[in-house]
């Protein structure tokens, strides 16, 4: 038995069709020593019935149910990962209807223990995509660029569903205002982790089946129909306004941040807000870049048209 604990962090909400799966994937982890800490935002279907089933097969130790916040996904992921009642070793995020490889956690950890204990560390890594009926569809892109600051500030490269963090990767959340604002959970610990001179590892090799619902774009982006998607959102002003709120949210948790890092920031805000000058002095200063070339492209002309 592995000596030290993951906290499996799964926010749950009207789960049923899939989440059985989900659970036994992680109960045949060939990394053992797990707990899962379960957090349902009001699930009105029969998910509360499997938890507990599933809570009486592994023991109450290892799984225990609370009701979320109910203020949307990212806030019921927070909510967990902030408690600082729930210690453990290692934290992951898990999304309800996932199936996890036998050895997503125990990849995960392998590449933890070997970083230093006092650096904020985040592993994340590449999916498997499945329809509805968990037949394979394809892998979410492969990213070559390595993660940084510049990158996170305007692309999300990996799902929370893939994350693992150490334990000074998860203190950072602590420092979180009670009302701060962000688009999502994944984004925000990307941003969090490099902007506080952290290291984050992408593993190209696929962890997961990552399910994919209907018309689902959210985490989907390899078909040419995401991609002009995302194109569109950089360019029709919503990828503005979500700037907008992590630039805020950010520059509220500058105390964690290096002072390179504030540089790079920065220079983002003048791109995001300045005049033409400005902004293309702050695009090319803070050193931003997405992880194709296509999306530097859109990134560039998204500058020019004040729309970062």
């Amino acid at each position: 038995m592995p000596s030290k604990t993951v906290a499996i962090f799964l926010c749950t909400y009207n789960g049923q069709k899939y989440l059985e799966e989900q659970l036994n994937s992680i109960r045949d982890q060939s990394y053992k020593n797990w707990k899962i800490w379960v957090s349902d935002d009001g699930s009105v279907d029969e998910t509360k019935k499997l938890l507990e089933a599933f809570q009486e097969t592994v023991g109450h130790d290892r799984l225990q149910i609370f009701d979320g916040p109910r203020s949307g996904f990212a806030a019921n992921f927070l909510s967990l990962i902030s408690n600082i009642d729930l210690s453990a070793d290692y934290s992951a995020w898990s999304d309800q209807d996932d199936i996890w490889d036998k050895d997503k956690l125990g990849n995960a950890i392998n590449w933890l223990e070997r970083q230093p204990d006092t650096t904020p560390a985040l592993y994340c890594s590449r999916t498997r995509l499945i329809d509805e009926n968990g037949e394979e569809i394809g892998y979410s892109p492969l990213f070559r660029r390595p993660p940084s600051f510049a990158n996170a500030l305007v692309q999300s490269i990996a799902g929370g569903n893939t994350m693992v963090f150490n334990h000074q990767a998860r203190s950072l959340f602590n420092h979180m205002p009670p009302d701060l604002e962000i688009i999502s959970h994944d984004w925000f610990a990307y941003q969090l982790v490099t902007a506080s001179g952290g290291r984050v590892y992408y593993d190209p090799k696929a962890t997961l089946n990552y399910r994919q619902h209907g018309a689902n774009l959210v985490g989907e982006n390899r078909s040419l129909k995401a991609l002009f998607y995302r194109l569109f959102q950089l360019l029709g002003g919503r990828f503005h306004v979500w700037n907008e709120v992590n630039i805020k949210a950010l520059k509220k948790m500058d105390a964690l941040m290096t002072s390179d890092n504030k540089a790079i920031l920065e220079h983002f805000e003048k791109a995001h807000s300045g005049g033409l000058i400005s902004r293309m002095s702050g695009f090319f200063r803070s050193g931003i870049y997405r992880q194709t070339i296509v999306g530097n492209i859109a990134l560039f002309i998204a500058t020019i048209l004040k729309k970062i």
